[in-house]
């Protein structure tokens, strides 16, 4: 198990945690929670032995296997499934150690690393590769492809396969969503639900928090705390232990009291209607985690829209095409005031596209784009916080929007996305990711739009920011259009889905449990079709290797059988002049052949003796070398 006892830990200036007493048994798998900068990383840090403890200990069996995600992926030439098993640094070691000892004809050693193989299940290695990279999203044609090929977001895709193939006593896991989308979400969800070994995760996405995690580790003013169970279990146990503050309780019960005056106000109103379910969903929520929240530092609302043109936005037939690949085809959809749209489909889909249609920055390739008068877009997608000035600050950022407005009320509005202080006047260019998609969030908010296209507007940002988030679209009486694989928020603030998937994008009749399942369904028919593809394949090289087989059989009788009666000839004449040599032998070795010689007979036996020792040396030499041919060509069947 692992074990803290009185750990503090600091990176300078600043000190992390304090006083920690802690154990962490094998096989638990604990989600690691907390604020930014409370010190999440730097226990990875911590367990890896890059960062030793201020004060107290940290124990863990030193025999234990630890496995991570490495943060750099360099421009390699090698294969990705290759790049994947060199996660599996023993199995690699063997096969060095075996291509040695093959090298040097140690049989001893060669039947022990080849044991060893069979005891890691070294020799399915490549088929656990394989499918660790269908999980996350590759395609069978890319096993092969160089990891230098692919972009930046795939090769940390490649870098969680190769964690996870490590046979690992303890997963280290910071942040592994970041470049997944839903589907390759659930997937590892599962995966993890089932490892065998210790984990310590640290995720923003509280669903997959609650899918995977048996344990909640929870950083807060410098104590470190331990709580069993899921996410929602932790903020739960939680918000029971804040709600008996009494100033956050009534905090608490200001929001849920301004969601119901909504609720009561607009449930009669047909225009209104989807909304207030909507806000019915939140409410029954945050009566349940809002206090566990209660403390954030976030706190910020969406302005109600000045206007709302019915239809807001219309796509007639349109299509969506990067040159001469079509993506999307024959698109109708209309946005009317109130909606609260959720894009669904699997990865590459076209939603990314969609979204860029909807907005104007891709123009139809075929039908037509109808804005209504009136219609204020508010754009979010993580290429926007490119276009933030690095040398601005927030308040600068702001500044420029509204230059009419006092300043102190802007930095109010910034300090709801906890720019406080120092903070909103500093260099945006040193911003962390989560840090500039507040600033892309903030300034989005504040432009006042009654249309709201959100592309994983959740990348970056902590759990505490998106709660924040959530409930701010759940109060939200505009219309929005959300991508995102975030389930929790999905749920909360969408009131319909549109699936787009195989060129279209059409109404989802159905909730996100059932696209979860649909998900699930598509994925084991792609799966029964690389099987039956598979079978084809297999088959025929069956076939090709029987032909193969039988062509080769008949090459090694054609060579067998004249070696087979070459070789039966010369022992038989071996036999011949053996028996032949052994007589003259005989003779010449007689001393009763000498009492009397034939001066004729002895000089034609010396000879023949000659002559045959040279006959059985020549013949022996050849039989050698003929068995020798039919040992290599073996038993033919």
């Amino acid at each position: 198990m692992i074990q803290f006892r009185n750990l503090s830990l600091a990176r300078v200036p600043r000190r992390l945690i304090e006083h920690a007493n802690l154990q962490i048994h094998g096989g638990w798998r604990v989600g690691l929670a907390g604020p930014n900068g409370s010190g999440k990383s730097s226990i990875f840090s911590m367990l890896r032995g890059e960062l030793h403890p201020d004060r107290g200990d940290c124990d863990l069996p030193p025999a234990w296997r630890i496995a991570s995600v490495a943060q750099e992926t360099p421009a390699l030439g090698v294969e990705a499934i290759e790049y994947v098993l060199d996660g599996d640094a023993e199995l690699r070691a063997i096969e060095r150690e075996l291509a040695a000892a093959e090298a040097a004809h140690d049989g001893n050693r060669v039947g022990e690393l080849h044991a060893r193989l069979q005891e890691i299940e070294g020799y399915g290695a490549k088929a656990r590769a394989a499918a660790l990279l269908s999980g996350l999203g590759f395609a069978d044609d890319e096993f092969t492809r160089p990891v230098a090929s692919f972009s930046g977001g795939w090769r940390m895709r490649l870098n969680l396969a190769q964690a996870l193939i490590a046979r690992s006593d303890l997963l280290l896991l910071d942040e592994p969503t970041n470049h997944l989308d839903l589907d390759a979400i659930v997937w590892l969800e599962k995966w993890l639900a089932g490892y065998r070994g210790t984990l310590l995760l640290v995720s923003h996405d509280r669903d997959f928090l609650d899918g995977c995690v048996t344990h909640i580790a929870y950083i807060a003013s410098q104590h470190l705390t331990l709580y069993t169970g899921n996410y929602s279990a932790f903020e739960e146990q939680r918000a029971a232990q804040l709600a008996g503050q009494q100033a956050m309780f009534e905090k608490q019960q200001r929001e849920v009291a301004h969601l119901e005056k909504f609720i009561s106000r607009f449930r009669a109103q047909a225009t209104k209607a989807r909304q207030a379910q909507s806000r019915i969903k939140a409410l029954d929520r945050m009566e349940h985690v809002a206090p566990a929240h209660v403390d954030a530092p976030f706190d910020f609302h969406f302005r109600e829209p000045e206007r709302a043109p019915d239809p807001l936005l219309t796509l007639d037939h349109a299509s969506a095409a990067y040159g001469d690949r079509v993506v999307l085809r024959r698109i109708d959809m209309t946005l009317r005031p109130g909606a609260r749209l959720g894009l669904l489909g699997p990865n590459g889909a076209g939603k990314s596209t969609l979204v860029k249609l909807l907005t104007g920055d891709l123009p139809p390739g075929d039908g037509m784009r109808y804005e209504g008068k009136g219609l204020a877009i508010g754009y979010f997608a993580q290429h926007q916080l490119e276009q933030l000035r690095p040398d601005d600050s927030p308040i600068q950022h702001l500044v420029r929007i509204e230059p009419q407005t006092r300043e102190q009320e802007l930095r109010d509005y910034l300090g709801g996305f906890d720019f406080r202080g120092a903070m909103a006047d500093s260099k945006v260019g040193p911003f962390s990711g989560g840090e500039k998609s507040r600033l892309a969030l903030a300034l989005l908010v504040r432009r006042r739009p009654n249309l709201l296209l959100l592309d994983e507007p959740t990348n970056h940002l902590d759990l505490e920011m998106r709660h924040a988030l959530t409930k701010a679209l759940a109060e939200y009486e505009g219309s929005l259009v959300l991508v995102s694989h975030d389930r929790a928020l999905l749920r909360t603030v969408c009131d319909a889905f549109l699936l787009v998937s195989d060129g279209e994008a059409k109404e989802y009749d159905g909730d996100l449990d059932d696209y979860l399942q649909w998900l699930s369904a598509r994925r084991e028919a792609q799966a029964a079709a690389r099987a039956d593809v598979g079978l084809v394949a297999d088959k025929a090289a069956r076939k090709e290797a029987r032909a193969a087989a039988a062509a080769d059989r008949q090459t090694k009788l054609a060579r067998r059988r004249p070696l087979m009666k070459e070789a039966e000839q010369l022992e038989q004449r071996l036999s011949t002049w053996h028996e032949e040599k052994r007589e003259i032998d005989e003779s010449l070795a007689d001393p009763s052949f000498y009492e009397s010689p034939d001066p004729d007979k002895l000089k034609g036996l010396a000879l023949r003796q000659t002559e045959l020792t040279r006959l059985i040396d020549e013949a022996e030499h050849r039989w050698l070398e003929v068995s020798g041919e039919l040992e290599e060509i073996g038993e033919v069947a």
